[in-house]
């Protein structure tokens, strides 16, 4: 059973992404937000506490719904390449490769430099997609080329989000296969 205030949590962190969306990650306001989920800034400072503590909530959320992907997708992997594409494939999931969503990211992102809790979620995130992809790369290119491979995937994807969110179209169906095509390309 949800609890109301993980409800409303969840509300509020939705309501974050369609207005980042909409205004921007430096433009956007409490009230732009509270406007978006239908509330008070007051109820979401209450929640929050803050601005940023609304956006941190929203970009774990996030982080969530990539590690919920990730975890659904290797569950059903049962040698190193399925686990190394369930990987890949996770980061152009359905609940997260959508336009509000990959603008959203990139501009956190891109303000992480800036601030101290976005650079540390970057951190995690970065660090665990980089040790998942190490951990089923060295089973399948020479352990000379593990390195190179990882930031090259890695590069592949941050640029497909970065376009996306530019363009504004996110196919994550596209999104998925064009990701293998180019991992296995680099397997070859």
């Amino acid at each position: 059973m949800s609890r109301i205030r993980d409800i409303r949590n969840e509300e509020l962190t939705a309501a974050a992404i369609r207005a980042v969306h909409r205004h921007g990650y430096a433009q956007v306001t409490m009230n732009d937000i509270a406007l978006e989920a239908k509330a008070s800034a007051a109820s979401i400072n209450y929640y929050f506490g803050s601005k940023e503590k609304l956006m941190e909530a929203t970009m774990r959320r996030l982080l969530g719904e990539l590690r919920h992907a990730t975890i659904e997708r290797l569950h059903r992997a049962e040698t190193p390449r399925d686990r190394l594409s369930g990987l890949v494939a996770a980061n152009f999931d359905d609940r997260l490769f959508a336009p509000a969503q990959c603008s959203l990211w990139v501009q956190f992102w891109s303000n992480a430099p800036y601030s101290a809790t976005l650079a540390r979620l970057h951190r995690i995130n970065r660090g665990r997609v980089q040790s998942h992809l190490h951990a089923e790369l060295r089973q399948l290119v020479p352990a000379t080329e593990v390195r190179s491979v990882t930031a090259m995937l890695q590069a592949y994807m941050d640029g497909v989000w970065l376009e996306a969110a530019q363009s504004g179209l996110c196919d994550a169906g596209a999104a998925r296969r064009e990701a293998l095509v180019v991992l296995d390309r680099l397997l070859a």
